[in-house]
Formats: C-alpha cells, structure tokens, sequence
C-alpha cells in the first residue's frame, strides 16, 4: 500500500486479492477530513453540479454503473468520474472504496481533490465538466441540502475516478463501446482513526470470541487440573 500525503490529506491506493473476493474486486483511497470552507451561495453552487452525492451518515453506498474505455495516449486511465463527498469531519479518517464483478476486468484509480484546488486546476475543472456535461442513464443520488442565501461552511472533497477496460475481445464492437461496469462506491468513516466503521461488529465478535475463549480456556484447565489430581489420590490409595 501506498501513502501520500498532499493537502492537509492522506491517500492510499491498495487492491485486494483473496479468497472472499474471488467474485468481487475492491479498490480504495483512505484521506483525512479537510477544514471546513465557506462555499458563497453564489452560481454556479455545489448542488448545481451534475454529480453523484456522498455522505457517511446518510448516504454512504452509491450503487451506479461506470463508463469506461480502453486507455489511449491521450487517455491512460480511461474515462473520468466525480463525485462530491459532503458531511465530512475535520481530522476524521474516511475510506472510499470501489467493488466491482471480477468478470469484468477494469483498473480503477481513485483520487480526492479539495474544491478549491479543483476549480483553480484547468485540467481538474475541465475534467469535471465534461463529467457533468456527460449523458446520464441513471438519476442522481444527493441530499437536499436548503441554503438560507449567506455562505455557509463545510467540510467537502471532490473523489474522482478514472476506469479504464482491461481485457481484449475479438468483438470490434465491444472494443470500441466496452459495456458499463456495475460498481458499488462506499464512504466509511473510521471509528477513532483506527478501524473503518464497517468492520466495528466484525471487530466486536472477534474481542468477544477472544474474551469467551479465554475464560472457557480457564475452566478447562482447572477442571483438568482438578481430574488429574483425582486420578493420582485415587492411584495412591490403591
């Protein structure tokens, strides 16, 4: 796994390979909770853009599909996607994880950008509007967030994706248009910065098997203790 640090954020990039996700593939970036910003009310505004919302306390799971293509020169990694990741702490640890059907080979890139570093970036704000620009198949997934016409602050990032093809097919069609692929994208908050809160009630079984196994280990042991000693009086009167 590799870490990066750059803006105040944490990023990592790992894939998962074993045997719970023989039919599933994982792909995931672990960043901190920028400082709020205040975002003016003013045009074009955060839920003018036609992306897709996050959010670890009331939309965590966006289940959606993906264009993707094969890479090119111009296009290494494929297609680009954006999503807002909105209701972020301060400070907090959040992983972003993307699974996908091992049958339909494709490489993902996750990356999460501050809004401001996104807009004052021609190449990101281009990217993003051609994403916005781009035809949808499916609604949007987002809050409804009302604003009372003064600037008011949050903590957001922008999560981009890029996903390129990673298969070959005698299928001139599919090689030119490759089929979407289905994702599921997950925001997990870390429960004190160590642990992703999806895995808390794994974690809860695990302490609470270790706790039970240990006083059972116990008994046995005394009560094996307390047979041994039976046997040896027993052998001594005899």
């Amino acid at each position: 796994m590799a870490v990066d640090v750059q803006n105040d954020s944490i990023a990592a990039r790992t894939t998962v390979h074993g045997p719970l996700f023989r039919r599933m593939k994982l792909q995931k970036t672990i960043f901190l909770g920028p400082s709020a910003i205040r975002l003016p009310n003013a045009r074009p505004s955060l839920d003018e853009l036609e992306v897709d919302t996050l959010e670890p306390a009331e939309l965590p799971i966006l289940a959606t599909q993906l264009s993707v293509k094969f890479p090119t020169e111009t296009a290494p990694r494929g297609l680009e996607s954006w999503y807002l990741l909105r209701g972020l702490e301060e400070g907090r640890r959040y992983e972003v994880r993307i699974c996908w059907p091992a049958f339909q080979p494709t490489d993902f890139w996750l990356d999460t950008f501050p809004i401001t570093q996104v807009f004052e970036t021609p190449e990101l704000i281009s990217s993003l509007a051609g994403y916005s620009d781009r035809g949808r198949t499916l609604p949007l997934q987002r809050l409804g967030y009302t604003t009372d016409g003064s600037a008011t602050a949050q903590s957001v990032l922008l999560l981009r994706v890029q996903a390129a093809a990673s298969y070959y097919s005698t299928n001139k069609t599919l090689m030119a248009y490759p089929s979407p692929v289905d994702v599921d994208i997950i925001l997990d908050p870390f429960i004190l910065n160590v642990l992703p809160r999806s895995l808390g009630p794994t974690a809860i079984y695990i302490i609470a098997v270790a706790v039970a196994a240990y006083f059972i280990s116990g008994y046995i042991y005394r009560w094996t203790i307390t047979v041994s000693k039976e046997f040896e009086e027993k052998d001594h009167k005899e």
